[in-house]
């Protein structure tokens, strides 16, 4: 089996990248599924130059360890530059009066996607959007801290416990 990581932004062919580069992670081996059954249009976009493409972001350090970073479909894109949820949220989670965190991308017409966090208090927190902003902005680089904040009672769910950050998207986009 083997695992390397890939320039990310590069969909139409498979350009692997030197140890300690950020990228997405690609698979190929024997056991590693040929197509999806009766969508070749699926099968093209995941499968190419023979690698399997996973969808995560990743790097490759000097022995050989790769580290998931984050999913490549989260990554959000203000003004240039990528600034992964994970990292975000990660730090959001050291504050004080947060319980949850999800970070997400929604439209904006200036910077392209704009970083918005969405989180759940504490039980004994009285949790400000203003004040969130203010400390993230002494936490996380300028073009990484969130514009938006929005608190809520609970972040949806799936069945395996994860956020479904493409319902975040649907509630937050609309306002």
């Amino acid at each position: 089996m083997d695992v390397e990581i890939a320039r990310a932004e590069t969909d139409d062919r498979v350009d692997l990248l030197p140890t300690g580069e950020l990228g997405e992670i690609v698979v190929r081996g024997h056991n590693v599924f040929t197509e999806y059954l009766g969508r070749p249009d699926a099968t093209a976009e995941a499968i190419v130059d023979g690698w399997f493409r996973t969808g995560d972001l990743g790097t490759k350090d000097a022995d050989g360890y790769r580290t998931i970073v984050d999913r490549k479909k989260d990554l959000v894109i203000r003004g240039g530059y990528n600034v992964y949820p994970r990292e975000i949220e990660e730090v959001l989670m050291r504050h004080p009066g947060i319980a949850q965190a999800a970070v997400i991308g929604l439209p904006d017409d200036v910077h392209g996607e704009e970083v918005c966090a969405v989180l759940v208090p504490r039980p004994d927190a009285d949790l400000d959007s203003g004040e969130v902003i203010a400390w993230s902005r002494e936490h996380l680089a300028k073009h990484k801290y969130p514009r938006r904040v929005e608190i809520t009672g609970e972040l949806p769910l799936g069945p395996s416990m994860k956020v479904l950050k493409r319902e975040l998207k649907a509630t937050y986009a609309k306002g």
